[in-house]
């Protein structure tokens, strides 16, 4: 079999690329969601006690240390394969830039305001909720941003657990190198993750718009 231009390589697998990169996109969510959700909320529990945020953050820090390889091959007799393994993977990775910024967020906020808000009689969640989330926000959703592009590319490595995604092309080529299409598996499914990256990068800047106060751009 003879190997296609790209161009015809792109527009004879447009549906499937179509569709992993959908797969791709939706893993890549719902693992920064979770992240999202473990990250802010260990950061309000800890910005406050230098111990234990340390602690923490030793501990996530430690995380981007484990190759993904290991990783990955770490969670096959424990979750199998599939889509468990690559979100709790995706998501351990995705974790520390979200804690690390919510902690510098939160601890930035100018204590005099806070002490105007307790002298008004802000309760302590009030005082999180009404002003001390909204200023750390800018900073909070940077540390997601940096996530989600962190976890869009080690997606890919995730083919290893037979995960969703591009990944799969990418090894399928890889592993056949010099046979017909294996350049355009490759760079078919390394262009779906650059566009996947774009896509993103758009999203955090409406999403900025939509939940950024002008007065702090």
């Amino acid at each position: 079999m003879n190997s296609l231009g790209f161009g015809e390589y792109l527009l004879s697998r447009w549906d499937n690329l179509l569709e992993t990169s959908i797969q791709h996109a939706q893993v890549v969510l719902v693992s920064l969601l979770i992240a999202t959700l473990i990250g802010v909320t260990l950061g309000i529990l800890t910005y406050r006690r230098p111990v234990a945020a340390q602690l923490v953050l030793a501990v996530a820090s430690t995380m981007l240390t484990i190759p993904s390889f290991a990783l990955f091959g770490l969670m096959i007799p424990i979750l199998g394969l599939g889509f468990t393994p690559t979100v709790v993977v995706l998501s351990a990775y995705a974790v520390l830039s979200i804690l690390r910024n919510t902690i510098t967020g939160l601890r930035s906020v100018d204590p005099a305001i806070t002490e105007s808000a307790k002298g008004m009689g802000y309760s302590n969640w009030q005082q999180l909720t009404k002003i001390e989330l909204p200023l750390a926000w800018p900073v909070i959703i940077a540390g997601i941003r940096v996530s989600a592009l962190l976890i869009l590319g080690i997606a890919a490595i995730a083919a290893y657990v037979n995960g969703p995604g591009l990944g799969g092309d990418i090894f399928s080529g890889l592993s056949r190198i010099g046979g017909a299409n294996s350049v355009n598996l490759v760079l078919g499914g390394f262009l779906g993750i650059i566009v996947l990256a774009l896509v993103f990068e758009l999203a955090f800047a409406v999403l900025n718009r939509l939940t950024i106060s002008k007065g702090l751009n």
